[in-house]
């Protein structure tokens, strides 16, 4: 294997879920592409890494200040879904049947991986809470991280005054949600509970 396509292996194996095999595939494939593809797929992830960036409300990624969701005034503000990520965020999204707002923790309470709830979005989350906001729905994965945090949401946004909520079970243990069907999503969103 020549210095560059290893190189392009080792890049394309730093991606989650590739392995070496699947990098190798992926290498080779770019190299069969026309050069203008190729400056193509280049180009999207230059531009994707320098335009995107986080919303200034709810925190998922967006190209604006504010994203569609957080500038839709459609939009029912006094409901809050509490995700880990924009990917669950996205996968909510396509089951159009959530109208509230967003946020965006960036990850879950895992204290082995050395996150805490400082690291993640929380103090931005309860700067939110001012007075119009009735309910927040917890929609962390559930998995033990995902469930841990939801319970240090539910202790710190109780003195708030504030509905707190948790996706209804139908979702499987240590699923994602970004994996789960636009159906299971649905009900989980129809059947929420209080914490």
């Amino acid at each position: 294997m020549t210095p560059s396509l290893e190189r392009l292996v080792e890049q394309f194996s730093k991606l989650p879920s590739i392995g070496r095999k699947t990098a190798t595939r992926l290498a080779y494939h770019v190299l069969s592409l026309p050069e203008s593809e190729v400056r193509l797929f280049a180009s999207a992830l230059i531009d994707a890494k320098t335009t995107v960036k986080l919303c200034s409300v709810c925190g998922t990624l967006s190209e604006y200040e504010k994203c569609d969701v957080c500038s839709d005034e459609r939009r029912d503000s006094s409901v809050i879904c509490v995700v880990e990520d924009s990917r669950s965020m996205s996968a909510i999204e396509e089951t159009r049947e959530f109208k509230g707002v967003y946020h965006v923790l960036g990850g879950v309470i895992s204290p082995l991986d050395g996150i805490g709830p400082e690291q993640l979005k929380v103090k931005e989350l309860v700067r939110r809470l001012d007075g119009t906001v009735k309910e927040i729905i917890v929609a962390t994965n559930p998995s033990i991280e995902g469930e841990s945090t939801a319970m240090y949401l539910k202790k710190l946004l109780a003195p708030h005054g504030v509905k707190v909520t948790r996706l209804a079970y139908g979702l499987q243990v240590g699923a994602t949600l970004e994996y789960a069907d636009v159906s299971t999503l649905s009900k989980a969103i129809e059947r929420r509970t209080e914490l």
